[in-house]
């Protein structure tokens, strides 16, 4: 069986990376910018500095900035009427995983209006067209939406998140640029961190993990394991591996799938709003241990990336423990909360085990598992 790999056309990396923006627009030929970016980027002046760049060779844009944190359907089609009244023929993302993600479910609609309805995009959509031209510019450092080939959309009226798989909508530009990360909360920065440690960890023991990903997967951990201490205390190198290392996870896992702790995960930010980063930092270590078992001597690897002294005299149940133990050290040293307790409510759970059982990221779970099983694993975090 032959395996798949998907990339970027092109990216740019490091301080600086924006400024190639209009170059690559008038390499071309592209008129007219439709811009999405989210209203507290904005306001404080973070999309500005692309915007700036545009100004300064005179290239045309329009702004939506109707995005959520966690975005919905709404959005989305409120996007897709917004760029057909605005005569752009390319789309700039700039943001988080809410606003790629969101530019990346417009861009496809543009081009397939059969999905219109954005709920049939869910799962593995049988699209026939690229997407409109899409540039990315990350402005966190974690959920590596401008290097995949996946985005997330809340279904409000169902309270549940659709993981889209689509290799049409992976943007063909991106701009990987530590500076416009640099203004990213201490929070915000342990969460997207932890979720680009969670891509790399469950991307290498996913069962379609192999060789390739395998090299981005190990480095990705190395990387984000040295560099997330750093980077939440708003240090410059720290930004800059960071924004590497969640690069790196993204060419893997995007191109093998995840597991259970991003299942999990996705029903707490569409019931109750939970931040993704956050959810997947205290589902990861639970999840790990459940998992331990189905996944060979890839704990050993994991904790030697994460800088465990003394592995190699290890036994196959220490090694283990201490993989899930550097994680939760990690976790703790950004000040990700150990548990559940206070965002899940016990009465919700089985709604929550059922979509998480049912979400697209499931099937990539090293271990087989169960309603029931999740269910457990839930309960165990509050």
């Amino acid at each position: 069986m032959a395996n798949r790999f998907i990339l970027n056309e092109t990216s740019y990396h490091g301080a600086g990376a924006i400024m190639h923006i209009a170059d690559e627009a008038q390499g071309r030929g592209l008129k007219k910018a439709f811009v999405c970016s989210d209203p507290d980027l904005i306001k404080f002046g973070v999309t500005k500095k692309v915007l700036d760049v545009l100004d300064g060779k005179a290239l045309s844009y329009v702004m939506y900035s109707k995005i959520k944190a966690n975005p919905t359907v709404e959005n989305v089609q409120n996007g897709v009427e917004a760029f057909k009244n605005s005569g752009a023929d390319y789309i700039i993302a700039i943001g988080g995983g809410s606003s790629i993600d969101t530019a990346k479910a417009i861009g496809i609609i543009i081009t397939n209006p059969e999905f219109e309805d954005v709920i049939s995009l869910e799962g593995v959509a049988p699209t026939k067209n690229k997407a409109v031209t899409t540039f990315a510019v990350p402005t966190t450092a974690g959920t590596a939406a401008e290097v995949t080939i996946n985005y997330v959309i809340t279904d409000e009226v169902k309270h549940r998140k659709m993981v889209c798989v689509d290799t049409h909508d992976i943007p063909v530009v991106a701009f990987v640029d530590p500076d416009m990360m640099s203004s990213m909360p201490k929070g915000l920065t342990a969460a997207t961190g932890m979720d680009a440690l969670t891509h790399a960890i469950e991307g290498y023991i996913t069962g379609g993990a192999w060789e390739l990903s395998d090299m981005f997967h190990i480095k990705a951990i190395e990387i984000i394991s040295k560099s997330l201490r750093s980077a939440v205390n708003n240090e410059p190198e720290g930004r800059k591996q960071m924004a590497l290392g969640q690069y790196i996870a993204g060419m893997g896992f995007s191109n093998v799938g995840l597991g259970i702790v991003h299942s999990m995960a996705h029903p707490l930010g569409a019931f109750y709003d939970t931040p993704h980063g956050v959810a997947n930092a205290i589902i990861l270590p639970t999840v790990m241990t459940y998992n331990a078992d189905a996944t060979g001597t890839r704990y050993r690897d994991i904790a030697i990336a994460m800088g465990v002294i003394g592995v190699e005299a290890m036994s196959q149940e220490e090694y283990r423990k201490a993989a899930v133990g550097a994680v939760q050290k990690l976790s703790i040293d950004v000040g990700i909360p150990a548990d559940l307790k206070g965002i899940v409510k016990e009465e919700d759970i089985p709604f929550l085990a059922k979509s998480a059982f049912d979400d697209a990221c499931r099937p990539g779970n090293p271990k087989a598992t169960s309603v029931e099983a999740i269910i457990d694993l839930y309960k165990s975090l509050i």
